[in-house]
Order: structure tokens, then C-alpha cells, then sequence
């Protein structure tokens, strides 16, 4: 059995968001937590958020121990980019991309 979570839109770049990922990916979700704590990147408290929601679906949705979790898949995919434009000398301007994610981590028992 398998329960996921998704997060849609998070405002940061899949780049910097697939770094932290790959960390947790195939690890048992204590220590999955205690890396996400411990890792010094932009994207760990939200994917420790994320973890964590997995957890509760996991538990409540599907009856499912928590202490027998893994985190079996977790992908970062691209989602819509938000264009902003920063000014520049003599009348130009430089354009700014600000990239989202979208997020799914999936747990499920040994």
C-alpha cells in the first residue's frame, strides 16, 4: 500500500528543489526527517512539511504504520514560471524568471 503527497505550485526552483530530493529517496522516513532537518538548503523545510503530510495520509488514510514507512518515490516536476521584468540602465529591461515546482513524495511499509 501506498500513500502520497503532492505539493502543487511551491515557489522554488525544481533545480534547487531535485538537490534535496535525491538525499531522501529510497530512505526510511525517521531518518529522511533527520537529513531534511540537518541539510542547510532552501528546500528542506518544505519538503520536511511534504514528508510529513505523507506520513499523516499514510497513518490515517491507509492504516499504515509509520515506523515501517519508506520513502519509495519522490520526483520534482516543472511547474509554470512567473515572468517579472527588473530595471535596467538607460530605459531596458531585464527579464526574471521565477521558477515553481510541483512536488510528490510517495511512502510506503517495508
Amino acid at each position: 500500500m501506498q500513500a502520497k503527497a503532492i505539493l502543487n505550485h511551491a515557489r522554488i526552483a525544481p533545480r534547487k528543489a531535485k538537490l534535496v530530493v535525491d538525499l531522501i529517496r529510497g530512505k526510511a522516513v525517521g531518518e529522511a526527517i533527520a537529513i531534511l532537518r540537518h541539510t542547510p538548503k532552501a528546500a528542506s523545510p518544505i519538503l520536511e512539511k511534504l514528508l510529513n503530510s505523507a506520513i499523516a495520509n499514510a497513518e490515517h488514510n491507509y492504516s499504515l504504520d509509520p515506523n515501517k514507512l519508506v520513502v519509495s518515490e519522490t520526483f520534482v516536476n516543472q511547474g509554470p514560471t512567473m515572468k517579472r521584468f527588473q530595471q535596467r540602465a538607460m530605459g531596458r529591461a531585464s527579464a526574471i524568471k521565477k521558477r515553481t515546482s510541483h512536488i510528490t513524495i510517495v511512502v510506503s511499509e517495508k
